[in-house]
């Protein structure tokens, strides 16, 4: 666990509080869309694509067959984020949402860059076009410099250097939910939003 620092960011808005995620995944995911994921550095982006995974009764969750020192954060309170390793490679970051125990979260699989874009670019340097730093869940961990050093820091309390942002910018207006990208089982559950018309959603 990184030691604590409290978050400065530059950009404006207020920390989203833990009743917000404190509901079914299903409904955070939606209503994540058009909010800020910022770092104390400086580094923000508009959250433009979410999906979410909800625990036992989701195939597709890292938590379906119960809790393990893997994803043991995502049992635990709503608000915190879930950071794992996948493909032996890259990170991933989750906000956790429900109950504590429900093992239900939202995966952020894309933002829009709004602020620290440089310091992105130097975290992502092969990257030549602003819409590719962060349009997907490996890409955006990388560009807003999230390890698993972040794994189980609270986004409420905001002392561990990110935290999520409303800056007043609604999410768009009945958003449909199409299928989750990635994944071999759960493909029917419509459990993926995005913000539609957006240059930097991930392809599929």
């Amino acid at each position: 666990m990184p030691r604590p620092t409290k978050i400065r960011t530059r950009w404006p808005g207020t920390i989203v509080p833990r009743a917000f995620f404190h509901r079914d995944a299903r409904e955070v995911a939606p209503q994540l869309l058009n909010k800020v994921l910022a770092c104390a550095d400086g580094r923000a982006g508009r959250i433009v694509e979410v999906e979410a995974y909800v625990g036992a009764v989701d195939p597709a969750a890292h938590t379906f067959r119960g809790k393990t020192p893997r994803n043991a954060v995502m049992f635990g309170p709503p608000g915190h984020m879930y950071v794992y390793f996948t493909y032996g490679m890259h990170w991933c970051c989750n906000t956790v949402c429900d109950d504590e125990g429900a093992g239900s979260g939202v995966l952020i699989r894309a933002l829009e860059p709004v602020a620290g874009i440089e310091t992105m670019r130097a975290a992502r340097p092969r990257i030549r076009r602003d819409r590719d730093l962060c349009s997907g869940p490996a890409r955006l961990t990388q560009a807003m410099g999230i390890t698993g050093e972040q794994n189980g820091i609270d986004l409420v309390k905001a002392r561990d250097g990110y935290t999520i942002l409303d800056d007043g910018t609604a999410p768009p207006e009945a958003v449909a939910g199409v299928a989750r990208i990635g994944i071999r089982e759960g493909t029917d559950l419509l459990w993926r939003w995005y913000v539609s018309g957006n240059v930097h959603v991930s392809r599929t």
